[in-house]
């Protein structure tokens, strides 16, 4: 540091560092209060991003970093892969990216332990800061191993369906016991390095024996959680490194991941407990025939233009989106079909579950994408007073989320599980390529119900016909 400041200057620096870390993590809370809402959502990253910037600019003034070459070097290969991954990624493929930045930041925070540990002679380091080195490998590695089984899932690189075997649970106790041991030994005598290799091997093999029993229902849950790990191995590698910025910005991640872990859970009715070991959840089946499998349930087909009258003449219309409008990319157009309504005179609204997509807010992102105004987009409690005075709502790609029988079969798996009341509108269309089963794998009884109409296809084309079937009807 005395290459860039005089002696004076340099004891006041410490002081200034950490005045500028608070000022950092002040703007890190407030970005975190303006993405609670779309509204503000992109100005809180810019709050947020701001505060980073201004934390990595004050640390490259401490004389303990690398070489300023080195920092540069990182800082080039960094941005340009992350400038080519925002343009190149599609919204479809959001969720897989953010567990693969899950898993990054685990993955970073093992390395920066792991360095920090070998600068120095390993018998000079007190225990504290090995229980915070141990800490930071053990949640680091298994956050970074468990990500790349979530993004393999989330991908089709690895099997959808929960991967179980006979004494699973048996096999992950006595990894967790095998990983402790290894933590505690390496404390206790840190000169031992391979006690830190078999942490650092157990962990990674835990974190992918953990995520691979979970079935591609439960992805979002998943990734909230495993975004809760990478935050607190960062905090646990801000122990390690003695800086404050690192620990209050962890902490927020760990907290906020485990609160929307939470919310998840809730809005599923199921505890992360049965998240974690229920296996369920599985992979869409392959489509087929429209055949129902029982006679006694019928299905009302319609067409464009059959939509495009129940719509144009109705007063009040909801729109509900799910995974299904994200892999058919039809997020503009619904957003074109809305604008149509509404030069009809249709007051337009969007229903949003929040396990709707494949990640928490995958929906609002998509819809954002399109330029949705935000006035426009309502959560389950608000909109589900609204569904039994509505005239019309399009389901498009949604299925386990507004299947009727969470609330009328105790016999379901999703019994208990709030969804959106569609049903009682008095006129449903459903977008759906068949009549195939959701994640869950059970049968929807709103494709039965007497006001529940099916408009089979792929959405986008789907919604292009119903764009140019609106066109046509005179007001």
């Amino acid at each position: 540091m005395s290459r860039f400041f005089p002696h004076s200057l340099q004891v006041m620096v410490p002081d200034f560092t950490q005045l500028v870390y608070l000022v950092a993590i002040i703007l890190f809370i407030i970005g975190l209060k303006r993405m609670s809402s779309p509204a503000t959502a992109r100005s809180g990253n810019i709050w947020s991003a701001v505060g980073m910037l201004m934390g990595i600019i004050v640390t490259l003034l401490d004389y303990h970093i690398v070489t300023f070459e080195m920092i540069i070097i990182g800082i080039i290969v960094g941005s340009l892969i992350g400038i080519v991954s925002a343009y190149k990624v599609e919204m479809t493929s959001m969720p897989e990216m953010v567990g693969l930045f899950n898993g990054f930041g685990g993955g970073a925070s093992v390395l920066v332990a792991v360095g920090d540990f070998y600068r120095t002679a390993p018998m000079t380091h007190g225990n504290s800061e090995l229980i915070t080195v141990a800490l930071s490998i053990l949640i680091g590695s298994v956050t970074f191993s468990g990500s790349f089984i979530a993004f393999g899932k989330l991908r089709g690189i690895v099997s959808g369906n929960p991967i179980t075997y006979s004494g699973q649970k048996i096999v992950n106790s006595i990894l967790a016991l095998v990983m402790f041991a290894s933590g505690v030994l390496f404390v206790i005598n840190p000169a031992e390095n391979w006690y830190l290799l078999v942490l650092l091997i157990i962990s990674l093999v835990l974190g992918v024996t953990l995520v691979i029993p979970i079935g591609g229902a439960d992805m979002p849950v998943v990734i909230c959680l495993l975004n809760s790990y990478s935050g607190l191995a960062a905090a646990a590698t801000g122990f390690v490194l003695n800086n404050n910025l690192l620990i209050v910005s962890g902490a927020l991640v760990g907290a906020s991941g485990i609160i929307l872990t939470y919310i998840m859970c809730q809005a599923m009715n199921r505890s992360l407990n049965n998240v974690l070991f229920g296996a369920f959840g599985s992979d869409i089946k392959a489509a087929g025939t429209m055949d129902t499998g029982d006679e006694n349930k019928t299905i009302r087909r319609a067409e464009a233009d059959d939509v495009a009258v129940m719509t144009a003449y109705a007063q009040n219309v909801i729109i509900v989106p799910g995974y299904g409008l994200a892999v058919a990319q039809a997020q503009h157009a619904i957003r074109d079909v809305a604008n149509l309504l509404e030069e009809h005179g249709v007051n337009v609204k969007y229903g949003i579950h929040p396990v709707a997509g494949r990640m928490p807010g995958h929906m609002n992102v998509l819809l954002a994408e399109a330029n949705v105004p935000y006035d426009q987009l309502y959560d389950m409690d608000e909109i589900n007073p609204e569904f039994e005075h509505t005239d019309v709502v399009l389901v498009i790609g949604a299925n386990d989320v507004v299947n009727p029988s969470a609330r009328s079969n105790p016999g379901s798996p999703i019994y208990g599980m709030p969804i959106l009341n569609v049903d009682q509108a008095r006129t449903v269309v459903v977008f759906k390529r068949s009549l195939n089963p959701g994640f869950a794998g059970i049968d929807n009884e709103l494709f039965y119900q007497e006001n529940t109409y099916m408009f089979f296809g792929d959405a986008k084309k789907s919604l292009m016909a119903l764009s140019a079937a609106l066109k046509e009807v005179e007001d």
